[in-house]
């Protein structure tokens, strides 16, 4: 991160609330492909994640002082965790049903795991891999690496999410699951090594 951005986020933090723009955009492109990754494919057919991203700012910028106020390990993990929230929002207006909120603002270095997490790296495998001549077969594809998914550690898939299709920083994965960043790291690539068994039973 540049010198430019700690500053403004550093007189965001002082409660200088003009700056948020500024500091949003910085950290726009992390934030689109984390919804990317987390808006469930029933959903993205009716709104997609720039709509949602939107949704963010709005939120972030109404609980701004919310961030200023408490004591969160950095900006762009406070923006994660409004980003979560709005994406439970989402999903629960436009699928009608009472998905909770899996990050925790008054604890995010404890927050759990989001709740659908396995079926979102189902999705984008699939969305990867599957090529035209496999759309027949790609919600039966979908339901194997879910299932496969599903037998790994519940703490190792996250940091495989976070990581792989989040795009987070070792240290950021640390913060985000309360876990020393050279556990996460060995995680990841213990994850990284089971994720080549899931794949190999579908190849």
């Amino acid at each position: 991160m540049n010198s430019l951005i700690e500053d403004l986020q550093q007189q965001l933090k002082a409660g200088d609330a003009s700056r948020f723009a500024e500091v949003f955009v910085h950290h726009r492109p992390r934030l689109w492909q984390i919804i990317h990754f987390r808006l469930s494919d029933q959903v993205r057919g009716r709104v997609d994640a720039d709509d949602v991203l939107q949704e963010v700012y709005i939120d972030a910028e109404k609980r701004l002082q919310h961030f200023i106020d408490g004591d969160f390990p950095s900006f762009f993990l406070w923006l994660r965790l409004v980003a979560g929230q709005t994406l439970s929002d989402v999903h629960r207006r436009h699928l009608g049903t009472q998905s909770r909120s899996t990050l925790r603002e008054s604890n995010p270095s404890a927050a759990k795991s989001w709740e659908n997490t396995s079926m979102c790296l189902s999705q984008r495998f699939i969305a990867h891999l599957t090529s035209p001549s496999q759309a027949a077969v790609k919600q039966e594809l979908i339901g194997q690496v879910h299932e496969a998914l599903q037998g790994m550690n519940e703490i190792d898939r996250e940091v495989l999410a976070l990581r792989h299709f989040e795009e987070l920083t070792n240290q950021e994965v640390a913060v985000e699951l309360g876990i020393q960043p050279k556990a996460a790291s060995i995680r990841y690539m213990r994850a990284l090594e089971r994720l080549r068994g899931v794949l190999s039973q579908i190849s």
